[in-house]
């Protein structure tokens, strides 16, 4: 059937089923479909026939909708008969009209470090259309802000808040090289109209915070590319702009955000300490980076093996999640939120990282992965998700489940490079390091094909595209 529609190009495939994604995520009104794509290796063996277990529900789903049958039929052996070279291993069912599918919305990726005045660069499934739209509202931006003059008006402010706000919902959901151009040349502005730009004082909080979040993110984008140094000089930066805009809620999620960069940088007591600094300057804060501040804590003293202060932190959070008040950070949504499911994440990686209770920490991993695969759109994001997967691989080994564990972290070795973060790598490896110590079982075929798979995955992160 790939044959016939021309799809035997994994390229070609590729975009075929991120569209196809794409379409049934807004038809269906799933997120989880979102930006699901499939790697080299999962469609080589698709193609080739050498499919030993059913493709993840969510794949099943996308396949079917590409090829109008079921994914059983789609993946069994073709019956026997006479042979032909064009062949492929799969049933061809009678041919049926392609979908009229119009790719997804994609933002548009600038050189790291380029002038703002750059022109965007677009992937292969980026229409002419789109990319006049994308070059036109970006030029739109920058006119505005020079138009304005000296003074920064409520115009450039009220687009530069969209556009901010656009980028918050995007990040959890789209792969960073998408994003990172955008976040550079947002950064870009809000710095040159801050240092340049005749500001009033409440215009200057508002750009400040403007300024805060996109550093925020642009250090998260520098750890998702395993460079824990720039980011914490991003987040650095991003503190100032949160004193600057006197903005209590901005400087405890940018305290969180250095937890958690300390955290995966395997810095545990650094990470414990940036969560309490985070606790310190809440106080009145009743957002949901409470909620985060209070699970950053629960991780980083499992990591320390202490106990009773992941408990005491893990109650702290569910505490803090039933006294929430939506703030202003909240309604950016996106990266600047902590949802339900992602706490459930949280909560499950500190009770599997602390060892004590192996049985716990399989259930809470299930529940944060049922939770993902029920999630909203505001609150879905294929990093977390993926990070549950892992949990729940590690919760597995540790029971000695082996298959069970290789079920789990099968969505995660699926995903293709640009969503290969360094928190999700980093969650690979832990798997991998797990199947290692487990002397049991760690010579057996099972785990030694899937300490394979891990280093293939490991072996080619995102930041290999930016390079």
């Amino acid at each position: 059937m790939t044959l016939q529609r021309h799809w035997q190009v994994y390229e070609t495939f590729r975009l075929r089923f991120e569209a196809t994604a794409n379409s049934a995520a807004e038809q269906e009104r799933d997120p989880r479909l979102r930006g699901l794509s499939v790697s080299k290796r999962q469609f080589e063996r698709w193609y080739g026939g050498a499919v030993k277990t059913r493709p993840y529900p969510d794949q099943c789903r996308v396949l079917e909708a590409m090829f109008g049958v079921g994914v059983d039929q789609l993946l069994a052996p073709a019956p026997v008969g006479p042979a032909h070279a064009d062949t492929p291993s799969y049933v061809v069912p009678p041919p049926r009209p392609v979908p009229a599918l119009l790719p997804p919305e994609r933002a548009t990726a600038l050189p790291v470090g380029g002038p703002s005045n750059s022109e965007p660069r677009f992937d292969a499934g980026t229409t002419e259309l789109e990319r006049q739209v994308t070059m036109a509202a970006r030029r739109a931006l920058r006119f505005t802000a020079m138009a304005e003059g000296s003074s920064i008006g409520a115009e450039t402010l009220g687009q530069i808040h969209d556009e901010v706000r656009r980028l918050t919902v995007a990040y959890p959901k789209l792969a960073l090289p998408t994003l990172l151009g955008d976040l550079v040349e947002v950064q870009d502005l809000t710095f040159r109209l801050l240092e340049h730009g005749r500001v009033k004082p409440l215009q200057a909080r508002e750009l400040y915070l403007l300024a805060g979040i996109t550093s925020g993110m642009l250090a998260k984008a520098s750890h998702d590319l395993g460079n824990p140094s720039a980011a914490m000089m991003q987040a650095r930066t991003a503190f100032v702009c949160a004193d600057n805009a006197d903005h209590h809620a901005m400087r405890a999620w940018v305290r969180s955000l250095q937890s958690l960069i300390s955290y995966w940088a395997g810095r545990p007591g650094e990470a414990a300490e940036y969560a309490a600094l985070g606790q310190s300057v809440a106080g009145d804060v009743h957002g949901t980076t409470s909620v985060w501040l209070a699970c950053l804590s629960a991780r980083a003293h499992s990591l320390l093996g202490d106990g009773e202060a992941t408990r005491t932190a893990i109650q702290r959070a569910e505490d803090a999640r039933a006294a929430v008040e939506p703030d202003g950070l909240d309604a950016f949504g996106g990266i600047m939120t902590f949802p339900v499911p992602r706490q459930l994440y949280y909560v499950a990686e500190a009770t599997v990282q602390l060892g004590q209770d192996a049985p716990l920490g399989e259930s809470q991993s299930e529940a944060a992965v049922a939770a993902y695969r029920s999630a909203t759109e505001d609150e879905w994001a294929f990093g977390d998700q993926a990070g549950a997967q892992t949990d729940l691989a590690l919760a597995r080994i540790a029971r000695g489940e082996i298959e069970g564990a290789a079920e789990a972290v099968r969505p995660v070795l699926d995903l293709p490079v640009e969503q290969r973060n360094f928190g999700i790598v980093s969650s690979a490896q832990r798997v991998h390091a797990a199947l290692r110590g487990d002397g049991r079982r760690s010579g057996s075929g099972a785990a030694a094909g899937l300490r394979e798979e891990i280093e293939a995955f490991t072996a080619t992160p995102t930041s290999v595209l930016l390079r």
